[in-house]
């Protein structure tokens, strides 16, 4: 009777992320969401946060979907006074830390987009780690940016 008072509780009171959470292992990855885009939109952009919850450093290596031709890791970057968009190999993210992936920081692009991305819809990625099992998780798509809590985690800034 209790397990079943305390896991309701955690239900009800874990409602309020996005409904892109999924783990494997040590990573967890949660709150998936892409911006609503016209129809004829060929790019998108992916954000979430990723917490390794292990004893040893993991490395997001690679991403990929079914809904555009490609999918790469990107950070924005200011160089000379512009800010600009680059690719990135990987993102470590050491133990007891989270990678948050947001607009202006790090993201997954997406490019050749094979169908629009529909506010309230959803669609499957694949996170690829170093270490870890592939973890899919369901992006939201949202017309605005989510909420953020007032104490939000910096973006993990060691990558390769």
């Amino acid at each position: 009777m209790i397990r079943s008072i305390l896991a309701l509780s955690l239900l009800l009171f874990s409602t309020h992320s996005l409904s892109g959470d999924a783990q494997t292992g040590s990573v967890h990855v949660a709150d998936a969401w892409s911006r609503a885009l016209p129809p004829v939109s060929p790019t998108g952009a992916i954000y979430l946060k990723i917490e390794n919850r292990g004893e040893e450093s993991e490395r997001l290596v690679g991403v990929s979907t079914t809904v555009a031709q490609r999918a790469e890791i990107h950070e924005h970057v200011h160089a000379d006074g512009v800010m600009r968009m680059q690719r990135v190999e990987n993102v470590l993210i050491e133990p007891g830390q989270r990678a948050t992936f947001a607009p202006g920081g790090h993201h997954i692009m997406l490019f050749g987009l094979k169908e629009p991305l529909v506010a309230g819809r959803q669609y499957p990625i694949t996170l690829r780690f170093e270490n870890a099992d592939e973890v899919e998780v369901e992006v939201d798509v949202l017309t605005d940016a989510p909420e953020e809590p007032h104490h939000q985690h910096s973006a993990s800034e060691h990558h390769h």
